[in-house]
Order: structure tokens, then sequence, then C-alpha cells
């Protein structure tokens, strides 16, 4: 799984196979050998077997840098950079004919180096790339866009109405009552009445939105990795606070990873007392853990193994069988002094006992091991040890001899057919089955695990080992409980159930009575994996699709990493072809990090729903101020800059305070919203009604009856440049405050430059300074939010629908029926430039009426000290 980081020549290897599709295209691995296609290139995967190469190129001069170096000059349009290039490429093929065109290596590493196994479908295929994108669209994302496009449709229908009701209000007045003729002056009018249509749209839009959810996945995503998660897809954060189920390895994820020989069964004597305990710190284990396991067994029998490396060092051993996910197997091949040559094999004990017809007794002699030797064995040694939740291991041998071939030996007559391995690894001599113990992570596990299942999420064990083995391994960490209903079958055996013939396909109707209770699946291959994550993904057994979260550290799991929402690679054991697949990257290979992903995922949810909350009651109630009042008194109480200012200054701070808290225990408290659940729930229904009817009544109490209660001129009538008027000051200042003590009801409060625009905004802002009394009365009618707050809280939510239903929705929910898949991705792109233009039109409008208003206001302050009256 490692990515070559340079050019180079094989000098040594063993079984090496490389996949090369990411420069060439060709989706089957490529064997290498020292004799036959010696050459490794950067940029490609190393998917088995092992090797050591001379450098030959790096940086600029490897293979992917000549094909960086052709993109980057063609990016920039520097002819003799790409003409260097291209004479440095065609160098290089001059040299190795097989690899292709260049030029279209390039296009295919572009289009493919993210994507491993899965060659250049995506570039050739236009359709299976939107597809693909489509899948990649959280499910925070495709409510927004829903929500936003309808928020956009009302918006646009309250603008255009206030504009028609203002032109024909005038128009009616003016022209049909007053009888009075047309004057250009009129143009200003209609001018108005256009902004004021501009503003509520603009309003209308959550501009803060967008930040808010860019600020709640950059916080989230910066904080995550001191949880050791690092999170390559920005989406995959908010995704996985949706997750329903996580299919996780055993191995190094829910166990330690520090593994160790506690029993084992040599020349029919079974010992099971644990090793003696080391005295200081235990020792390191680096590389693989059962061979690290199998090297502490030899020092503590007393054998130096660095000895044995130093009469066979690398460099002799003339065959390697690696170790693989079919294997399940590693068989190594050493030369004899004879001129013969003696197969060591080491992997799982079941796998490597149906090969073996040979045994040591206890004498050590060598007899025959038959069919019944082999079931006592599985039923005495290998099932108990298992139970214990060991990882059994099967050690065996067999010697080609030139002449006088014993029983257990085979005779050759010159070298044999290695490629032949079913007959190789044949007829093996057993010498030892021993018990691996990797502990539970007793500490945080079992707990992490329950925190799962208490917030509605399904934990699975996938993993290759023995069956037995996971089951114990399933119990201690409590994805089993006693007593419950649940499967724990093997890979074998799952294929058996989800198919009709062995190599039929899956059967959705077979795999929908399997998925639900299956909690064990042992001896399963990545095929397997793949299998299972597709499926449940796949299934239209419940209402909701399920969110599946995959873990992964092979090579061959880059499939099922890819195919699940969220796929987590592991730091320290994954290949690099599993962390390129994966979605966030567990740094330290432990399942409570997944837990910690959940609790982030979900915060950014419940920080973009909280900030929804807070926004909308502010733009309902600016948007319904500025209609009625344009319709009741010919002019919006908030005048546009004020509203801009509300927006952009108040609701940024806003998604700055909402957007950063930190989660909590409680997040894992209930269950996963699910994909179909509405992003304004019908709590926060109730809770913007509420604060909205008393922001709304607050306002028009003021509009229509604020001159007499504070005794102030009217600001009802103000003609079209007249000065700011306390009484519409007023209106903004408690406007204002309320908003800011709702933001308290959310737990947060920012703002503090409210007192400064009033006091000293003037006409810049519509403002004028207000009294002391004035000002404690609209602190006073802002605080009532809080207090109105806990009347809310008291209403029942069931008058207020699960779903609003919209033209738009429907329309969603008729195509999800139809293709569930594609339901979060379906957004017309016109709509969304549109919304992205409303925004842009916001900021704009904002700056562009404030410079007229600072002009304005400078113009007048400048003739009045040039010509003074």
């Amino acid at each position: 799984g490692d990515l070559l980081p340079a050019d180079g020549i094989i000098i040594q290897c063993n079984d090496l196979k490389v996949d090369e599709s990411s420069l060439t295209g060709e989706s089957d691995h490529v064997k290498k050998g020292e004799q036959t296609d010696p050459m490794l290139l950067s940029g490609t995967h190393v998917m088995e077997g092992s090797g050591k190469m001379l450098v030959t190129a790096i940086g600029v001069n490897s293979q992917a840098g000549i094909i960086f170096a052709l993109l980057g000059a063609a990016g920039e349009g520097d002819d003799e950079d790409a003409a260097a290039a291209s004479a440095a490429s065609a160098k290089h093929n001059n040299s190795n004919n097989n690899k292709g065109n260049s030029e279209k290596g390039a296009k295919e590493f572009v289009s493919n180096h993210s994507n491993v196994g899965n060659i250049d479908n995506k570039a050739n295929n236009p359709e299976l790339a939107q597809e693909s994108s489509r899948k990649e669209k959280s499910v925070l994302q495709a409510k927004l866009t829903k929500l936003a496009i309808q928020i956009g449709y009302a918006g646009t229908v309250v603008a255009v109405l206030t504009v028609l009701i203002l032109i024909l209000r005038f128009s009616i007045e003016t022209f049909a009552f007053q009888k009075k003729p047309w004057k250009h002056e009129y143009i200003q009018q209609f001018v108005k009445f256009f902004i004021i249509g501009v503003t509520v749209l603009v309003v209308a839009v959550p501009e803060g939105l967008p930040l808010a959810v860019t600020l709640a996945l950059a916080y989230s995503v910066r904080e995550m990795m001191h949880d050791n998660n690092l999170v390559r897809h920005l989406d995959a954060c908010e995704t996985m606070g949706n997750a329903t189920a996580i299919c996780s390895d055993k191995t190094g994820t829910l166990t330690t990873n520090r593994m160790t020989v506690v029993q084992s069964y040599i020349a029919g004597w079974l010992v099971g007392q644990l090793a003696p305990e080391n005295k200081g710190d235990l020792p390191k284990q680096v590389g693989n853990k059962t061979e690290c396991a199998l090297l502490g067994f030899i020092q503590d029998l007393g054998q130096n193994y660095e000895a044995v490396r130093e009469e066979m060092p690398e460099e002799k051993i003339h065959k390697v069988y690696t170790f693989n996910s079919v294997r399940k197997s590693m068989s190594t091949v050493i030369p004899r002094v004879d001129g013969g040559y003696h197969l060591l094999t080491k992997g799982a004990s079941e796998i490597v006992l149906k090969k073996c017809n040979w045994i040591h007794g206890r004498d050590g002699e060598v007899r025959k091991f038959l069919q019944q030797d082999q079931q006592a064995m599985v039923r005495n040694v290998i099932e108990p040890m298992a139970c214990d939740g060991l990882r059994t291991i099967c050690l065996a041998y067999k010697d080609f001899v030139p002449k006088g071939a014993g029983g257990n030996e085979e005779q050759i007559d010159g070298e044999p057919d290695w490629d032949n391995e079913d007959v190789i690894v044949s007829n093996l001599t057993c010498v030892c089955i021993v018990g691996i113990e990797d502990p539970v992570r007793p500490e945080v596990v079992p707990d992490a695990i329950r925190k799962c299942q208490r917030s509605g999420i399904t934990v699975r064990m996938v993993t290759g080992d023995n069956l037995n083995t996971a089951r114990s391994i399933a119990l201690k960490c409590g994805i089993l409980k006693p007593g419950e209903d649940y499967i724990v079958i093997d890979g074998k055996e799952f294929n058996r159930r989800i198919r009709e013939s062995p190599d039929g396909p899956v059967k959705p109707e077979l795999f929908d009575k399997v998925w639900p209770k299956l909690r064990v699946l042992a001896r399963s291959s990545p095929q397997d994996k793949h299998t299972l994550v597709k499926g449940i993904i796949e299934s239209r057994l419940n209402s909701n699709r399920e969110v599946v979260a995959v873990t992964g550290d092979g090579t061959n799991d880059g499939p099922a990493l890819k195919k699940a929402d969220v796929g987590f690679a592991m730091g320290i054991a994954g290949t690099d072809v599993a962390k390129e697949a994966s979605d966030i990257i567990l740094t330290d290979d432990n399942f409570t990090s997944i837990v910690k992903a959940v609790m982030w995922g979900r915060n950014v949810y419940d920080s973009i729903a909280k900030f929804l909350q807070f926004q909308l009651t502010v733009n309902i109630v600016a948007v319904i101020v500025a209609f009625l009042g344009a319709c009741a008194i010919k002019d919006s109480p908030l005048k546009a800059i004020q509203m801009l200012w509300v927006n952009l200054i108040m609701d940024t701070l806003a998604s700055l305070a909402l957007a950063t808290e930190l989660p909590s225990e409680e997040l894992l408290d209930r269950k996963p919203y699910g994909r179909k659940k509405p992003l304004v729930s019908r709590t926060m229904m109730k809770n913007i009604a509420g604060h909205a009817v008393y922001q709304l009544t607050v306002v028009f109490v003021i509009l229509f009856a604020g001159d007499i209660i504070f005794d102030i001129d009217s600001g009802r009538e103000s003609t079209l440049h007249s000065s700011p008027s306390q009484h519409f000051t007023i209106i903004f200042n408690t406007f204002v405050m309320m908003t800011l003590f709702n933001e308290i009801n959310a737990r947060k409060i920012h703002g503090q430059r409210n007192v400064i625009i009033v006091e000293f905004g003037g006409k810049a802002f519509s403002t004028a300074s207000l009294t002391l009394e004035q000002w404690f009365w609209c602190l006073l009618l802002g605080a009532g939010e809080l207090v109105w707050g806990q009347v809310i809280t008291t209403i029942p939510t069931h008058p207020f629908p699960k779903k609003p239903k919209t033209p738009e929705i429907e329309m969603y929910e008729r195509q999800a029926e139809a293709e569930e898949e594609a339901v979060d991705d379906i957004t017309p792109r016109g709509q969304i430039l549109w919304i992205r233009g409303l925004t842009r039109l916001q900021h704009q409008v904002f700056i562009i009426f404030l410079t007229i208003d600072l002009f304005f206001l400078f113009q007048k302050r400048f003739f009045s000290s040039m010509f003074p009256k």
C-alpha cells in the first residue's frame, strides 16, 4: 500500500506487484522482478510484496515530476517550460517504452490519482463523475441548499409584492385622487420604492449562513486534530454526526495492537502459562505486530533471533509468498546446504492446518496428521484458545530434497515451479499452534461502544480473525451482549446467506434478512467488507437510508473506504492507499476517536441549526416590518442601510458565536437526525414564530404609538430627504436590542458596536441620538426577549407541522422516492448561482448605500460651511 516517492530499479523483491493505473490507466496489477520489468515509477502504489530499489530519479526528474511539470507549464502558458518538460518526458519514455504516452498518462494521472482502482471511469464518463460528486454531498449541505432556495423564493415574492403595492398606492393617491400631473421628482419616489424592494429581497437571504457553515466546519476540523482525527474532506466532519452504523476493524482499533504469545501447543503439549513480566518498560514493537509476538516468543524460549537473521539475511531468501487477505498465510523458501529448499509457513491456524499432512509427536517424531486429528486439534486446541480471545497461528514447514526424500519430504530433480503455489505449499508438517493475545483497550473501548449504542449507532466488527476469537472480543467490547439475538457469522456463511448461488449476485431481499442483526463478521475478506457496506447503504429496509462509517488499514480496504459515507483510515497501521481513500485519518488507531468524531459532527449540525433559529427570526421580522411598514406608511421603519447593517454585522458576529461552541456529552444522548428530517424542526419553528411575534408586536406598537408614549415627533410622515428622527431610531435600537437578547437565548452574545452606531452613526445609518430614558426603554423591551423565551418553551409543538410542504420540497421528495441516492444533490446549478448572486448583491448594496449616505452627508456639511446662511 505504500506510495512510491521516486523512480528506481529493483535490486531485490519478493512477490512484488504494483498498481500503475495512475500513470498508464491499466487496472491490472503489474508483477515486478529483477529480470522482468524492474522499473518502479513514482506515483504508483505497491499492492503486494516487498522489495528494495535503487533510486534513479527524484523530484521534477521522476515520471510524476515530469507530468506535473507538463501540467504546470500548460497552466501558465510557458512554451519554453512545456518544451523542456516534453523533451524530458520523451527522453524518459524512450528509455522505458512500455509505459505509454506521457501526455495520456498526465491526463489519467490528474483525473485518477485520487481514486486508486477506479482507473479512468470518471475521466471518460461524465455521468459517473456527476454521480460520484452527488454521493459526496453531505446531509447538511443538501438540507441547506433546499432551505436557501425556499427562502429565496419567499423573499422574491415578498419583494415584488412590496414594490407593486408601493407603486400602486403612490400612483392611485397622486394621480387618481389628487389629480396631480407627472413631475420628474416622482422618479426619486419610484427609485426609493425599488430600493425598498431590493432591500427586502436581500435581507430575506440569510447571508450569514455560508459563513456560519464554513466557520463551524473549519473550527471543528481544527479542534478534531486534538482528538486524533485528521479530517481530509471537510464534509466528512458533519456527515459523521448523522452516522447510524460503524463497521470497525478489530486489531488496533478495538484492541491495543500489542500482541504477545500466551499459549502454545507444541509436539502434543499444550502450555497455557503466561510469560513472566519483564522488568522495566515493555519492549517497543515496530512493524507487523503478529511478527513481533512470534519474535518475543522466540526470546522467551531463550533463542537469539539476531543470530538466525545474520546466518540467513534477506538477500539469501529464495522465494516469498507474502501474506494477503486471500492466502491468510505467509511462506518463505530458503536454500538448504544439500542443494534443496526449506519452506517455512505461518498463518491462520485453520487455513494452514488444512495443508498439513504431518505433525510432530510428543517425542519429536514425525507422524501422519489425519483428518480426524485435524478435527480433534480444532476442537481441543484452537477453539478453546479462540474462545479466550486469542489469535491462533499455525507454524509449519516442508523440505524439498534432491535425493533420499523421507515421508514428509518432497524429492526434486531441478528447480520447482514456484509459481504453482497450490502444489508448493502443500503436504506440510505442523510444528505448533500459538495463541496470541491482543487485549481489548479496557479503559476506553467498552465505554465508547456504549456511547455509540446509546446515541443510536450500531457498531459492527468486521475482522479477518477466527469466528470464536472475534466473538470473544466482541463480548469484551460490548458489541455483543449475553442473551440478545444477534448474528455472528464468518465470510463464507455471509456470502452463502446473501446469494442464491456461490458466484451469483447479491440479492437485496436476502441481504435485508442478514444485516439488521449482524454484529460480527469474522474471517472476512476486503470484498466481504465492501459488500456489507454497499448493501447497508443501498438497503431500502428503513425509511431513512443508513449512513455508514467504516475503518480500514489495508490496501484492499480502499473500495470499502471509498464506498462508505465516512471512511476512517488508520494513521499508524494504515497503508498509503487506505489513507488516500479515506475521509478521516485516526492518528492513534483508536475507536474512541471515532466517537469524538461523532460528537463533533453532531455539534456542527446543532450549531448551524441554532444559528438558523436566530437568523431566520431576524430576517422574518425585518422583512415583515419592511413590507407592512411600506404598505401602511409608504416607507419602511427600518431603513435599507439599517437592515443591511443588522444582517452583515449582527449576523456575522452571531455566526462567530454560535458556530464555535465546543461539543458536550449530551450530544450522544439523542438519535441521529436522519436524511429526511427537516433542518428547521418543530421546536425551532415554535421558537422562530414566538420570538418573531414578540418582536413584531413591540416594533409596531412603537411605530404607531411611539410618538405618544415617548412624547416625541412622529417619524411616520417624514419626507424623502428629511433628517433622521428619534421615533424611527427607537424602532431600530429596540429591534437591535431584541436581536441581541435573542442571541442570549442561543447562549452567546456579541455586537457591542450598536451603542456607537446609534449615538454617533448619524445620517449615515439614519439614526439620531437618544436620551437616557429612551435607552432604558430600548434595553427593557429588548430584555423582554429573555422573559418571552421562557414563555415560548411552555408552548406545545404539536400545532406546528412536522415538515413544511412547499412545491420545491415535494419535488425533492418525489425524486427521492425514485432515486434516493441522488436526492441530496439534484438542485439545478442555476438556482445555486442565483442564491450566490443574491448574497453578493447584498454586500454590494450595503457598500453602495453607505457610500451614497456618506456622500450626501459630506456634501451637506461642505456647502453649509462654504455658503453659510
